[in-house]
């Protein structure tokens, strides 16, 4: 089975809904490259996410995380996975759905808790109730994730190639975006 990717998909959630891991799968599936807006960010900046937050405040972050995320969409089609602030930015939404097509992950609260308590590489959860932190940004940030041109829920139940094959299901609906090739 071969694919034609005909826009970059943009994955879009919560920290911890699986992004990277399934943006991998799914790169792999698609046969098409995997990039990673925080990944491109720390490498043109040469310092971790968590060190810019520190040092320029998450302004400043969010600034270089949608020229990035400019950049991405204007080069090759691939699966991108964006950091879990990006979507709320309006101009991020916009040029992910004129350019891409956004895909939200959309993972239980309980999920995104397990898989992000034991991680020190989230500057937004270094807070003295991380798990309430983590609770204040779901429920502000999913009212503006479900705005996401297409949506898969995340299942613990479901594997990281599961929940691939689920994004390539939602996908197949938008012939402008994935189509097969026999």
């Amino acid at each position: 089975m071969s694919w034609k990717l005909k826009k970059t998909v943009a994955l879009v959630g919560m920290m911890g809904a699986g992004k990277t891991a399934v943006g991998k799968a799914l790169a792999a599936r698609l046969d098409v490259p995997f990039l990673d807006s925080d990944a491109e960010i720390e490498t043109a900046a040469n310092m971790s996410v968590a060190e810019i937050f520190t040092r320029d405040g998450e302004p400043f972050f969010r600034d270089k995380e949608s020229q990035v995320i400019q950049r991405l969409l204007e080069n090759e089609r691939c699966i991108l996975s964006t950091g879990g602030g990006a979507f709320l930015a309006d101009r991020n939404q916009q040029m992910i759905s004129e350019k891409g097509v956004a895909v939200w992950l959309n993972a239980p609260l309980d999920l995104l808790w397990q898989r992000v308590r034991h991680k020190d590489t989230r500057p937004l959860l270094r807070t003295p109730n991380p798990r309430a932190t983590l609770t204040g940004l779901y429920e502000k940030r999913t009212p503006i994730y479900a705005r996401a041109d297409l949506k898969v829920d995340v299942s613990s139940k479901f594997s990281i190639e599961e929940t691939a094959t689920l994004v390539i299901d939602v996908l197949l609906a938008r012939p402008d975006v994935l189509e097969k090739c026999e």
